[in-house]
């Protein structure tokens, strides 16, 4: 984009606080905030009331990432100014969780007359098949749009989240915001930074994305029995130990899957993507000095994808719920590497999430993450 500025605001926030990023004209606004504010009755209002001509997009996260670092409860809102790029914006309910696939169908079916060369895509967080998202969308698009985008937060709680899109705020709804024209760039690159601990588990039942059985047993009680004392603080719990998906020659696959839910009943997990039938699973665990490595990586392949063009720019950045509970009071410090790498003249917002989205950083096939840092960069030449 030729500008991009960004306010970050409380709860008691008010009109003339944004009247700087208005006079932007912005074509697109992104918005990304604690509950408290998506839930506050005038908050579509007093946006569109601060940008009229602008496509307002965004959701709630389990913490706000800011130029200045992380935060906790605040609403961080991002301007982009364009003057050669179209902004196109699709929204679709999801319904039940089984209907995740064809919400994305329905966004691509939109976006597609208007050949877009990049998408944003943010979705509800719970109750949904990120995996089936994405596929759908790229039933409509094809393979080679690069997609990428997160899951919304409520910091960890797991009992509700909202979705900002032209038409209000929603719990239940997907938004895809299509970029097109030939002055788009656009950089992306995502990594995670766990370690594996414990033998591969063959998954012998599973459906989408709810995990049944690892080696014919129920999976929760195998999942229950490595997380020992932590299991009594499930599903929460389960951001600090993952799955690595693993195929069935035992080899990475380069795929984190994050459990959502739990079903005591029936023994099962509730994942936030699809996993692999005929694969396996190994749990991971990490440090900071890991995370942060990871963090670094994803910066460094973003800035390599968008090459000679990165200077200036917006970042997006989404990382996983788990990792910032795993660097507790140490967060800033993957948002200060990726600041680093990519250069002072690069804004950065972003969010923490209940999943990322993100092509592997070598090709533009989508896939949905769990557990890493996404680095969307998007400038304008």
């Amino acid at each position: 984009m030729k500008s991009a500025q960004q306010v970050l605001v409380d709860v008691h926030w008010q009109a003339d606080e944004l009247a700087e990023l208005s006079a932007l004209q912005p074509a697109l606004v992104l918005v990304f905030g604690s509950m408290a504010f998506f839930e506050e009755a005038s908050f579509m209002q007093r946006l569109q009331h601060c940008f009229p001509g602008a496509a307002l997009v965004g959701c709630t996260t389990a913490g706000e990432i800011t130029a200045d670092g992380v935060l906790d409860d605040h609403c961080v809102v991002t301007a982009l100014h364009f003057d050669g790029v179209t902004v196109q914006v699709a929204q679709s309910a999801v319904g039940a969780m089984e209907h995740s696939r064809e919400a994305g169908v329905n966004l691509g079916s939109t976006l597609h007359p208007y050949h877009p060369q990049a998408v944003l895509l943010f979705g509800k967080g719970l109750a949904i098949n990120g995996s089936g998202v994405i596929e759908g969308l790229m039933q409509s698009l094809g393979n080679d749009v690069p997609i990428t985008g997160g899951l919304a937060g409520d910091g960890g709680n797991f009992k509700r989240t909202l979705v900002l899109s032209p038409e209000g705020v929603s719990d239940d709804r997907v938004v895809a915001v299509g970029l097109s024209g030939e002055g788009v760039r656009v950089g992306h690159g995502s990594f995670g930074g766990w370690s594996p601990f414990g033998p591969p588990r063959k998954v012998t039942r599973s459906e989408g994305n709810v995990l049944f059985e690892l080696d014919g047993e129920p999976a929760l009680n195998v999942y229950k029995k490595y997380l020992d004392v932590y299991a009594k603080d499930l599903p929460a719990s389960g951001l600090l130990f993952p799955f690595e998906m693993l195929n069935a020659d035992h080899e990475q696959v380069g795929l984190i899957r994050t459990i959502l839910g739990v079903d005591e009943a029936q023994g099962s997990l509730v994942l936030a993507g699809d996993i692999d039938g005929d694969g396996y699973l190994r749990l991971m665990h990490a440090n900071t000095n890991g995370l942060v490595g990871g963090a670094e990586q994803a910066a460094i392949a973003t800035r390599e994808r968008a090459g000679a063009h990165s200077q200036g720019g917006v970042a997006i950045l989404v990382s996983c719920v788990g990792r910032k509970l795993v660097m507790g009071d140490q967060v800033d410090e993957e948002v200060e590497v990726v600041a680093s790498v990519l250069g002072d003249d690069v804004l950065l917002t972003g969010f923490y999430s209940y999943g990322e989205i993100s092509p592997f950083s070598s090709t533009t096939d989508c896939k949905l993450h769990n557990q890493t840092m996404t680095v969307t960069f998007i400038h304008e030449v």
